[in-house]
């Protein structure tokens, strides 16, 4: 979806009403987003979704009736292509590998700044899989080897070319020279890379980069 031309039609759900209506304030502001639903438990959460059929459902995972997870499969074989952005004050790693194991398309913590959730919306919108940099930098302390993981991000060779760089602490000049590409260009692919990996920061890249062998 362009997300400069088209609204993105968002569902919320949490079973804090304080936290869902103070998401819902944040993002009211944002020309690109519509908030369609609201709901405060997982049953809530799949029977919004199967009637308005939102681009993106914003989810807790702790709640009653159905937890986020449990909501998020019934929701993922109904509606493929509803996105899955989970919201949740759990940076437990058993917590983010079920729900990539389940097909969410991102995941950060409930204290994300506004800048953060709208570049997690935004990403996640394009078909990107975003994670909040804190939620990241755990997963990049797991072996290569761990599918729970988020495998290779989807990077393409040149972005892997550019994280490698990144981690040995080379400037976005330095790289530019070494891979024979603009400084803009590289720009773009870091931009790609953050977006991809949720990595905040060169320090959580480089550990992205150690971890994926680069």
């Amino acid at each position: 979806m362009d997300t400069t031309t088209e609204k993105l039609r968002l569902v919320i759900v949490d079973d804090h009403d304080l936290l869902r209506e103070g998401i819902r304030a944040r993002l009211c502001e944002e020309e690109f987003v519509d908030i369609v639903g609201e709901g405060r438990d997982g049953g809530d959460a799949v029977r919004l979704c199967l009637s308005l059929k939102p681009d993106i459902v914003l989810l807790d995972i702790s709640m009653p009736v159905l937890n986020g997870l449990e909501a998020a499969v019934q929701i993922r074989s109904a509606l493929p292509s509803t996105k899955i952005l989970f919201l949740s004050i759990y940076d437990n790693d058993e917590y983010v590998r079920e729900a990539l194991r389940i097909g969410a398309n991102g995941f950060v913590l409930k204290d994300v700044s506004k800048p953060e959730m709208i570049n997690a919306i935004k990403a996640v919108a394009r078909g990107a899989t975003y994670l909040g940099p804190q939620v990241a930098a755990s997963l990049a302390l797991r072996p290569a080897c761990d599918p729970a993981s988020g495998g290779d991000y989807g990077l393409s060779l040149r972005e892997k070319e550019v994280l490698s760089a990144i981690s040995k602490g080379l400037t976005n000049r330095e790289i530019a020279d070494k891979l024979k590409i603009s400084v803009r260009t590289v720009e773009s692919h870091r931009m790609s890379i953050r977006e991809k990996t949720g990595g905040g920061n060169s320090i959580v890249l480089s550990k992205i980069a150690e971890r994926l062998g680069l």
